[in-house]
């Protein structure tokens, strides 16, 4: 390839180039007034461009008269119209490493060049994710307030359905190891009435307060909660707590 100076007159733009470029032509003009014009236009051995058109455009309107170009020989067609979709296309696939980005920016004055560097997008969209997170460890604890009578213990959870798929379970003729497992399986259809817990827990005895705690089933000390693991649970769990619920 060859480097050297070419007359704009000289230089031919590619006719069909399928990339809108007359907005950005101003950015150009400004980054050529701020930072020099520092990129050659590439054309090929009849000064068709291959790249540059945005800049191209900029100089002549600056008033330039010729530009520092690269004469890239031998391509076929099919090469050359490879290269100028390309060039354009493998740009899009390139990210900012914000964290990065935003040290370079800190400082620079780019004047009346107004560019949007997504920067605050990427900081929304952080605490978005942030806040969407799967764990947490903010606690929302139903209150229930004692009404100052003892439910039955059969009363504090609903086993139907669970009762429901054993039997069905039992009855197929699948293999007796798929058995136990589904048979294992329809147990996480309980439905625990907790307004019921929390008033029979009201009226146990210390031993069975104690173990209820260890349960999960009420929670009155937050340490102890935090620390068996209760309190971080997975967004997935809850929501198939509230489809057990509307089963």
């Amino acid at each position: 390839m060859k480097l050297q100076k070419i007359k704009l007159s000289e230089i031919k733009p590619y006719e069909r180039n399928a990339r809108k470029n007359d907005e950005a032509v101003e950015y150009v003009i400004k980054s050529i007034k701020q930072c020099e014009y520092i990129a050659p236009i590439i054309l090929d051995e009849n000064n068709v461009i291959l790249a540059g058109h945005t800049r191209y455009k900029a100089l002549k309107k600056l008033g330039y008269n010729e530009a520092e170009c690269v004469i890239k020989e031998g391509l076929t067609e099919e090469q050359k119209k490879k290269y100028r979709l390309l060039d354009n296309k493998t740009a899009e696939f390139a990210e900012w490493d914000f964290d990065l980005l935003k040290n370079e920016l800190d400082g620079l004055d780019f004047e009346d060049l107004d560019i949007d560097w997504g920067i605050d997008d990427f900081t929304e969209d952080f605490e978005d994710e942030n806040n969407d997170s799967k764990y947490t460890d903010v606690i929302n604890i139903p209150q229930y307030t004692p009404t100052g009578e003892k439910p039955d213990i059969s009363e504090l959870i609903d086993r139907s359905k669970t009762n429901e798929l054993i039997q069905e379970i039992s009855k197929s003729n699948i293999q007796q190891d798929v058995k136990n497992f589904l048979i294992a399986a329809a147990y996480r259809h309980y439905v625990f009435n907790y307004s019921k817990i929390a008033e029979y827990y009201a009226h146990a005895d210390k031993d069975v307060q104690e173990l209820m705690e260890k349960s999960a089933l009420v929670i009155i000390d937050l340490n102890d909660a935090i620390k068996n693991g209760f309190t971080r649970l997975k967004q997935e769990l809850a929501e198939i707590e509230a489809e057990d619920r509307n089963d």
